[in-house]
């Protein structure tokens, strides 16, 4: 009987394993899949290629970390282990994060699983769209039913973007709350692990695993000053600011956010228009600081330690380090990479560093006190996640356009605040539309429970 019911595990796992790997291979969500199925009545994860784990490979998506398993565990893959989740494999993204369309990546782009139920094309077939970045893997993932629940990272919008894009929810937590020990790092001062999932509910029962004090990681905030924001709905003031309704927005997404805000006033919300007035610097000021702090971190990719490899060529000459590590990274980094290390690096320089670093630092400076004096006024602030719907694979812009999908995601990043996306009513295109909830630093509770509020009005 016990020989019995084993075989019959068995057969169900590999079935599992199987379906996973066939679906996933119209998706590319996944880029190694866990030799262990799901099993029952567990909660199943997707993790972030650039999020540390021992058993499955961490690349970044990147050809110069290609086959690289991590000695360790990151801290929020251990407790969600020890609290009985399942890692069920490695997600897609963009490489090192940076991207926000996820076609950077040495494993091939996302293709977004969505396909809406009145389509009588065969799913495999689909419209073949962005699943935004450069979590897309992840948000692919969630969307599809390849696993319950996703992690990502978020530095200017790349769990928020994504989740907008393939229909999900998408939280980046307030900074310093969730441990960053073990995620390989794009922008240290950006940088926050976040949490996709189908529902706000299940996207909370995560961030409660994960939102405790790690002393590995400098940036993680003490226990004693995680003191719980403002969670009363009651008399709930709702900022919508005006800087957030760009020329480049979709009509189809200002109608959706429109009717979301009509719906809430409707449940006693209380709409306030307001001003963020530094909104529109923000991007530029998020790109030369992203910039110069991933050219720093990429600075310890040299072939030598771990790593892809690219022997100099006969006859070079190894006296000079650059010879050494230059082969290396010149093939190995991908294109967007190497654009943001030049750039990085030119900002940082002295002749740059006044007029464009330090600049940046004030912008981000004015963009946290537009936050501050709002908050003074509302509890919460609504605005659209994305300026479109998930654009076509084949008409993806690699020049300028792209970097403007992070427009209505980065001024919250700059600033450190809790922000989450909900998937509300389908644009006109008939595809997912989501509206971004943000809170004041430390208010992720009322941020994820004004999200419940949107999600159960739809």
């Amino acid at each position: 009987m016990l020989r019995a019911c084993h075989r019959s595990s068995f057969l169900v796992s590999v079935f599992q394993r199987r379906a996973i790997h066939s679906k996933n291979g119209s998706i590319n969500a996944f880029v190694a899949i866990a030799d262990n199925a799901p099993t029952p009545n567990n909660i199943t994860v997707g993790v972030k290629s650039n999020i540390c784990t021992s058993e499955l490979t961490t690349t970044c998506s990147s050809g110069i970390l290609k086959d690289f398993v991590s000695p360790f565990n990151a801290t929020v893959v251990d407790l969600l282990q020890a609290s009985g989740v399942q890692v069920i494999g490695k997600t897609n993204c963009d490489e090192f994060g940076m991207g926000s369309l996820n076609v950077n990546s040495i494993h091939g782009p996302v293709v977004n699983p969505f396909q809406h139920p009145s389509s009588d094309t065969p799913w495999e077939t689909r419209e073949r769209r962005s699943a935004g970045g450069s979590s897309g893997g992840s948000a692919a993932a969630v969307a599809a039913g390849l696993c319950d629940v996703a992690l990502g990272t978020d530095t200017g919008g790349s769990v928020r973007l994504p989740a907008a894009y393939c229909g999900v929810v998408g939280l980046k937590p307030s900074y310093g709350l969730l441990s960053r020990w073990g995620i390989v790092p794009y922008a240290d001062s950006l940088d926050c692990v976040g949490i996709l999932a189908k529902d706000v509910a299940l996207t909370q029962k995560v961030f409660d695993i994960l939102n405790v004090h790690d002393p590995q990681d400098p940036t993680s905030v003490p226990s004693s000053a995680r003191n719980e924001g403002p969670t009363e709905l009651r008399n709930l003031r709702v900022g919508v600011p005006q800087e957030y309704f760009p020329a480049e927005l979709s009509f189809s997404v200002i109608d959706a956010t429109k009717r979301t805000l009509k719906d809430l006033k409707a449940q006693g919300v209380t709409i306030v228009p307001i001003s963020l007035r530094s909104t529109s610097y923000a991007l530029s000021a998020y790109y030369v600081i992203a910039s110069a702090e991933a050219s720093s971190n990429m600075a310890r990719y040299d072939g030598i330690q771990y790593g892809t490899r690219v022997p100099p060529p006969t006859g070079s000459d190894l006296s000079k380090v650059s010879d050494v590590y230059s082969y290396t990274r010149t093939e190995a980094f991908g294109s967007e990479v190497k654009k943001r290390i030049l750039l990085g690096t030119y900002s940082l320089s002295a002749d740059a560093f006044d007029n464009y670093f330090l600049q940046a630092q004030r912008v981000r400076q004015l963009v946290k006190e537009d936050f501050d004096r709002a908050f003074h006024h509302v509890d919460v602030l609504i605005h659209p996640s994305a300026i479109r719907t998930a654009p076509l694979l084949e008409s993806v812009n690699y020049g300028l356009d792209s970097y403007v999908q992070d427009v209505l995601t980065v001024p919250a990043s700059l600033a450190g605040l809790p922000a989450v996306s909900i998937p509300v009513r389908h644009a006109e295109d008939g595809w997912p539309v989501g509206v971004s909830v943000v809170g004041q630093w430390g208010a992720d509770e009322l941020v994820m429970k004004v999200g419940q509020l949107i999600e159960s009005i739809q």
